[in-house]
């Protein structure tokens, strides 16, 4: 039973008759934030007490007996300015528990009318190792598709590859230019991934080279902006003389950041200039910029040359994104790239145009939206079509094959107003039938504060962030096993496997456990410690649970098929346990409510540190009586089936030892 959805429906009926809107009063209906104050806490009165001209005391007391609580609360209490404060009956906690030991489902309700999702995540593009900015989306698409199939709804998981645009012309530059055939016969996703970096820096550096100018300008401009404001005259009057002052500090600190910006531009151009081979091959290549665009140009006309390297280079491609899939344990129902809306996008053009919604600018078709200072481009006035025209073309694919109820876009929140106009565009066109979200997710970090990068400032390939993991995981493995008391346990085959779970567990969980929409810092020790909010200390409490079973001498299928006997939460550290049990359900809805699986991790957190109290205060192998053991048995039972599944939604697996 979901109990926090049954007392909502319990207070809706009462609240029938006061209010028109009681949906945001329920929602007032929460977990208590103390166990002093009962198990959960209905908070409405006050809100509704306004509404209706009365105290809100009074208020409380009148609803809290209309909704009939008895069978369900052992005590109804009115606390304060009229907070209604619930404690459930220890029956009830245990009837709950007892029918989610039985349920596949450990209590979460299946929905009346389960709904449709498209999500689009990970959407790399193939051309390039995928690198440390491409986990949030993997592995937050992954933890929300598996979060929404395991509540009954159908999941439609769709991997946007970007195998059609700049990338794939700097390979096919760079493989016409460049390429050691040696080198690609042997390994050619190495020998295109030191190509794609080939062909980008010798671009960044002509880009580099035509900024520096501006960049100077600026810096001047501005230095001398700064220095006329310092040496100002005070003016006479107080009001004056502050804002004199504020300018001053605002022209200063615009000073400094473009003296720095400048200042770093310098640095790289020393740095690339450092190395002659690469100043003779920029000097050889002095339009590299222009000649890769007209690689891409030559692709999307159908260039026979151009088409036939693509055709080869992608099966390289995929298999090394693959391979990382792989070992995170993700899984895609679709992997439609870019390429495969591409002779849609005319059509998509001329659609919008026919309907009046688009209008030609500077040469260029867009569509002019509400709200929005700039129109969305969909064809250049070169004839090229953008990502909005994919991506409109992507919304009508995807409605028309999959008559979704919503579609979720897992991509960071740089992209935000892409989105929005995105969003608008299709609404206008006649998609308004779909909900369309943007799931935004912030950067990982590194100790500096700035976006996670290697000391030579490249961007962090993931799979070099997985070995690392799973190495520095190896060696936690190692540690603690060598320290056991009767010696080592596992084989060194055995710790690789652990290793490999939990490295590859402490990544995903480490970015899972942080509210989407912030940043976060790196951190491999944190990760993978074996305490606080870590996949490790989820796992190891997981392994506890199995540890308990063997030291008792059951197994569990022995244990449910045994004596009947309710499951008894008379202790604190019991009833604790059992309330974090029931609450399993609410912390599935919770997770979906806003798209945040950190809730979820929340939850895992909380219901392993009261399963440690429980295990330290309530002996369970030695308990006092067979059906005390028996009923501890099981509330260790249902802990690792929930610890279990709920790691499972998260893209995680579990080990039976650590």
């Amino acid at each position: 039973m979901d109990i926090l959805g049954e007392l909502r429906e319990r207070f809706r009926t009462a609240l029938a008759g006061l209010t028109d809107s009681p949906n945001p009063l329920l929602e007032m209906i929460r977990p208590a934030a103390e166990p002093k104050f009962g198990d959960y806490q209905a908070n409405f009165a006050m809100s509704l007490a306004k509404q209706l001209g009365r105290p809100p005391r009074d208020v409380a007391a009148d609803v809290a007996a209309r909704a009939r609580l008895d069978d369900l609360c052992q005590q109804v209490e009115v606390a304060g300015p009229g907070f209604i404060n619930l404690r459930l009956r220890s029956e009830v906690l245990a009837t709950t528990l007892a029918a989610a030991l039985v349920d596949p489902f450990l209590g979460v309700p299946r929905p009346a009318a389960p709904r449709t999702f498209v999500i689009d995540f990970s959407a790399p593009n193939v051309a390039k190792p995928m690198h440390v900015g491409h986990i949030r989306s993997t592995v937050i698409g992954d933890a929300l598709c598996r979060l929404l199939r395991f509540r009954g709804d159908r999941v439609v998981s769709d991997n946007h590859l970007g195998d059609w645009g700049t990338q794939f012309g700097m390979v096919i530059y760079g493989y016409k230019h460049f390429r050691r055939p040696d080198e690609y016969a042997a390994n050619p996703v190495a020998e295109l991934s030191r190509l794609y970096r080939l062909v980008h820096s010798l671009i960044g550096y002509h880009e580099l080279v035509a900024e520096l100018p501006t960049l100077k300008q600026t810096a001047d401009d501005r230095s001398a902006a700064a220095r006329r404001l310092a040496d100002q005259p005070p003016a006479s009057d107080k009001a004056e003389a502050k804002k004199q002052a504020a300018a001053a500090q605002k022209a200063l600190r615009q000073a400094e950041e473009a003296a720095k910006a400048l200042t770093e531009a310098c640095e790289k151009r020393a740095s690339f200039e450092s190395r002659p081979d690469q100043v003779a091959l920029a000097a050889q290549h002095a339009s590299i910029g222009q000649a890769v665009l007209d690689e891409v140009v030559r692709l999307h006309a159908g260039d026979a040359e151009n088409l036939r390297l693509w055709r080869e280079f992608m099966p390289h491609c995929l298999r090394e994104i693959h391979a990382i899939y792989e070992r995170l344990g993700v899984t895609f129902d679709e992997e439609l790239g870019e390429s495969f809306y591409h002779g849609q996008l005319a059509d998509v053009v001329a659609d919008m145009e026919a309907r009046g919604l688009t209008r030609e600018s500077d040469g260029a078709m867009c569509v002019f939206l509400e709200g929005f200072d700039a129109p969305m481009i969909i064809r250049k006035r070169d004839g090229a079509f953008l990502y909005a025209t994919t991506d409109l073309a992507t919304i009508r694919y995807r409605v028309e094959r999959w008559k979704p109820d919503a579609i979720l876009y897992v991509v960071d929140h740089r992209q935000a107003e892409h989105f929005d106009k995105l969003f608008a565009a299709a609404r206008l066109w006649g998609y308004g039938g779909v909900a369309l979200h943007h799931i935004a997710f912030g950067t990982v970090l590194g100790k500096d504060g700035k976006p996670y990068k290697t000391r030579s400032g490249d961007t962090v390939g993931l799979e070099g962030l997985i070995d690392e993991g799973v190495r520095k995981a190896f060696a936690v493995v190692q540690e603690n096993d060598d320290r056991k008391p009767d010696g080592s346990e596992f084989t060194a085959e055995q710790r690789a496997q652990i290793a490999e779970t939990v490295g590859v567990a402490a990544l995903k969980y480490a970015d899972l456990s942080q509210n989407r929409t912030s940043d976060y810092e790196f951190s491999y020790e944190k990760m993978l410690a074996l305490d606080g909010n870590t996949a490790a200390y989820m796992q190891y409490s997981y392994a506890r649970v199995r540890g308990i079973f063997r030291k008792a001498g059951v197994d569990s299928a022995t244990l449910l098929a045994g004596a009947s006997g309710s499951i008894q939460c008379e202790q604190p550290a019991e009833r604790a346990l059992a309330l974090a049990l029931a609450r399993f359900p609410e912390a599935i809805a919770e997770s979906l409510a806003d798209f945040r699986p950190n809730q979820l991790t929340v939850y895992l957190y909380d219901l392993t540190r009261k399963f440690s109290s429980f295990f330290e205060a309530c002996p369970v192998v030695r308990a006092e009586s067979d059906e005390l053991r028996r009923s501890r048995l099981l509330l260790c039972e249902l802990t690792g089936r929930v610890v279990e599944k709920g790691l499972e939604l998260l893209g995680i697996r579990v080990v039976d030892k650590m």
